[in-house]
């Protein structure tokens, strides 16, 4: 696990309390696509399913920009791109 994911991992947890946090590094699957000429891929991409509580009376925009806000510093320093898939628990118990 890299520097990246370990701090996306702390940041959802203290924020989010998640009842589940997958984190998938899917960062070499982009190595050498148009947007990533010249860059490293490593810790760019993530794919990341949250299960949490505070997610309760958001919708889906709401959802991701709180996930967004959350990991400002993560995108700044060099995420490219997060696929995103967050649910409260009832949400996940039917998934």
């Amino acid at each position: 696990m890299g520097m990246i994911q370990d701090r996306i991992r702390q940041k959802l947890t203290e924020a989010l309390v998640p009842l589940a946090l997958e984190i998938d590094d899917q960062s070499s699957r982009h190595a050498g696509h148009a947007g990533m000429k010249g860059l490293k891929p490593e810790e760019t991409h993530f794919e990341l399913r949250v299960v949490s509580a505070a997610f309760q009376g958001q919708n889906r925009v709401a959802r991701q920009r709180l996930i967004y806000k959350l990991l400002a510093a993560e995108l700044a320093d060099g995420v490219h791109a997060l696929a995103l898939t967050a649910l409260t628990p009832e949400e996940a118990a039917k998934a």
